[in-house]
């Protein structure tokens, strides 16, 4: 066959060919040489909008990051703060901060200051040493820890918790630091032998065991030689930190110097004044400021200092070498303004006249006289002695049917928590009547939460009262876990006027129940909030808006001050010098509404390693961000599909609760730390931990009862329960509903 007559098969039409020469046989509409685009791309410019916001997004990410490195480790930027936590008792952290500041300091002999100015490493840098077995100093110093540095000795056993390097308080302030949030965190470990294979395997063998411990991002270091400590601190001033959330919602300062000044015009109180650098926000002078461990208080006035720890090429003789600051030069000073300045309100003012009403006009009294006048037309079936509070609570009989479907485990008997008696009301009378009104106003004390065995002040008990008092709690917390909600009639007090307090409801979670019925007069003295998230993403707005605009009278952050804290007890005031000499003196500021009272509720689980029972209303220590204080909690459920909530007398172990107590207004998000002081001058201990849930006054808080009795004889729509009750009076007045009472075997 010749090369003329060779098949030339037809090449395939696009298989190499570009987009454009797909496109050649479309041709535009009114230029006939210019090939027209495809209908489907109408939005004209659209890939170039996306193209040009993501790099938009890009840029601003690359900005933010940049201002945060350059917040945290530039020239001007305050000293970091590393913190040496010695995991075992048998690590000498002495050593090692002393071999850390030698490394910074440039002399390298003298006295050695607590933060150090370091031109060899650019950077600037305050180290503590959190005393072990002090949990109180050491949770205070890891709020404001920039790197938590903890220190494992190569050479520790732990006998207590049967593993290596770290002991029983180590593990509990683990715990306690993993609650508040961790920053950015070092493990160094010191006294490795010199022998480099021993060495070599020792130290894999400490990484290994503390691995599990720590967060992934958490590096390893030797620390015993000089070197050691050199590349863990070039690599420690690289390092981007990273801080809790809540921490960088509020400015704080902590104290390196702590001095008093007397009032003249009260005896009783002074000033206070704190040296130290403002961190993460600027502070207003016209803010509240929180002491921790005092409370909050005014602002006499700032003044911005020289910075004694300055970071450049310029050497001054006379700078500070010690902790000693005294003179420094004021480059401004800051006074409040009495327009703006934030009042230092705590409670509510309530106004008596505000619930008053009016006379009503005579179309109104009219159409009460009828509506009265209806309501008494119509009959319904009640027991004998029922009163009209009563008759309201009780449903009517054509939902007797929907109430027996209904009959479940939420069924049962409520309390309602505020008190509507009259105290020291007796009433003696046999008739039904009376005893119906003397059991609405008879006050008895319920054995769960209202029998408070709290030891009050100056109550000298002995030894043997006290254990006693410690089995019954036991007892108790026992037979409420096991029997919860669970109760027996009283033989010598009626069941009529015993649970007088209580109302039935036929459904624990879908009867109405009016959060502002009943409240007593003290509870207006407590703030609300119409619409809470709306009110603080208003309050975290005007805070960004005021670190953007840079105020006349606002401090940026990172500058050196000293603030003037007016109107402090000068008890306290000398309490707070002498907590400086060994834990860090926290102040920090305060948003809008932050000083005021209100009902906050958390979530809390009791911590692992507090075996003793948390009754309902024990005073407790609470840690909440920044802020200490004393409260007595009440414990409830958390029903996510229910307007109401189950009242718990202890706190269970393995379960979240709800925590309900009267505190200042904070806005989460915020960790908790609840402590509990033992007697006898022990440390106090940590009961539980959880975080701030809600602000919320009106959260409906029901107490619920299930009598119980022992069933004789059960058909399918009656049962004979014997010691229920004990008298024939009680039981024609509990037998409004069957559905209102759990029977339990």
């Amino acid at each position: 066959m010749t090369g003329s007559r060779v098949q030339v098969n037809k090449s395939h039409k696009s298989r190499f060919s570009t987009k454009s020469s797909r496109n050649l046989h479309k041709t535009a509409a009114k230029d006939k040489s210019r090939i027209g685009k495809s209908d489907c791309n109408v939005a004209k410019g659209a890939k170039a909008a996306r193209v040009q916001r993501n790099k938009m997004l890009r840029d601003q990410k690359r900005l933010a990051l940049l201002k945060e490195k350059r917040a945290s480790s530039g020239i001007a930027s305050p000293p970091r703060v590393i913190v040496l936590f010695g995991l075992s008792a048998s690590v000498n952290l002495n050593s090692v901060r002393e071999d850390l500041l030698r490394q910074l300091s440039s002399e390298g002999t003298g006295a050695l200051s607590s933060t150090v100015s370091s031109s060899k490493y650019r950077l600037r840098t305050s180290v503590l040493q959190a005393p072990h077995g002090d949990l109180v100093g050491c949770m205070e110093m890891a709020k404001v820890a920039d790197l938590v540095a903890f220190v494992a000795s190569a050479s520790s056993f732990s006998e207590e918790s049967m593993s290596y390097y770290i002991d029983s308080f180590g593990n509990q302030c683990l715990s306690v630091f993993r609650s508040l949030g961790l920053p950015s965190t070092a493990v160094l470990i010191r006294d490795l032998p010199t022998d480099l294979k021993k060495r070599k395997d020792l130290k894999k063998m400490c990484i290994s065991s503390l691995t599990s411990e720590f967060p992934e991002d958490c590096k390893f270091y030797a620390a015993d030689t000089k070197d050691e400590l050199h590349k863990f601190l070039w690599l420690f001033k690289e390092q981007r930190l990273t801080v809790p959330h809540w921490r960088n919602q509020r400015p704080f300062l902590m104290a390196q110097k702590v001095d008093v000044v007397a009032d003249d015009c009260n005896s009783g109180k002074c000033t206070l004044l704190l040296h130290g650098y403002l961190r993460a926000h600027c502070l207003s002078v016209n803010q509240l400021v929180h002491i921790s461990g005092a409370g909050d208080f005014q602002l006499g006035k700032i003044e911005i200092l020289k910075d004694p720890f300055p970071l450049n090429a310029r050497k001054e003789s006379d700078a500070m070498e010690s902790d000693e600051i005294h003179d420094l030069e004021v480059i401004r000073t800051l006074s409040p303004d009495p327009l703006k300045l934030e009042p230092l309100l705590v409670e509510n003012v309530p106004d008596p006249l505000a619930g008053e009403q009016t006379w009503p006009t005579e179309a109104e009294m009219a159409e009460a006289d009828q509506n009265q006048k209806h309501r008494k037309q119509k009959k319904r079936a009640l027991p004998r002695g029922t009163s009209e509070y009563q008759a309201a609570w009780i449903v009517d009989d054509s939902d007797e049917a929907d109430s027996d479907s209904d009959n479940d485990a939420d069924d049962g008997m409520v309390l309602d928590q505020e008190d509507r008696g009259f105290p020291g009301y007796e009433g003696t009378n046999n008739s039904d009547i009376d005893d119906d009104q003397a059991s609405l106003n008879f006050r008895y004390a319920d054995d769960g939460t209202e029998n408070d065995s709290v030891m009050m002040e100056g109550e000298i008990l002995t030894r043997e009262q006290i254990e006693d008092e410690i089995k019954k709690i036991k007892e108790a917390h026992a037979e409420d876990e096991e029997f919860p909600d669970e109760v027996d009639t009283p033989l010598d007090v009626p069941a009529r006027k015993r649970f007088a307090k209580y109302r039935g409801l036929k459904s624990f979670r879908t009867s109405s129940w009016d959060p502002k019925e009943s409240l007593p007069p003290e509870y207006a003295r407590i703030f609300a909030f119409d619409k809470f998230t709306r009110t603080q993403k208003h309050v975290f707005a005007n805070a960004l808006k005021m670190e953007q605009e840079n105020m006349d009278d606002s401090v940026p952050a990172s500058l050196y001050v000293r603030l003037h804290i007016k109107e402090v007890p000068a008890g306290i005031a000398h309490r707070l010098c002498e907590i400086a000499e060994r834990s860090p003196l926290i102040a920090s500021g305060l948003l809008q509404h932050e000083s005021k009272m209100s009902v906050l509720h958390f979530s809390v689980k009791k911590h692992d390693t507090y075996d003793a029972p948390i009754k309902a209303k024990e005073e407790l220590i609470f840690h909440v961000g920044f802020r200490q204080f004393v409260a007595r909690p009440i414990f409830s459920s958390d029903n996510m599909n229910s307007d109401k909530h189950k009242m718990e007398r202890f706190l269970h172990a393995g379960c979240f609760s709800v925590a309900s107590i009267y505190a200042p207004i904070c806005f989460p998000p915020l960790p908790l730390i609840v402590l509990k002081s033992a007697d006898g001058g022990v440390a106090p201990a940590v009961a539980a931990v959880g975080s701030l849930r809600s602000i919320d006054p009106d959260r409906i808080i029901l107490k619920k009862i299930v009598l119980t009795g022992y069933p004789q004889r059960v058909s399918k729509l009656k049962a004979i329960v014997r010691y229920m009750f004990h008298n024939p009076e009680d039981v024609r007045w509990f037998k409004v509903k069957r559905a209102l009472f759990v029977f339990v075997p």
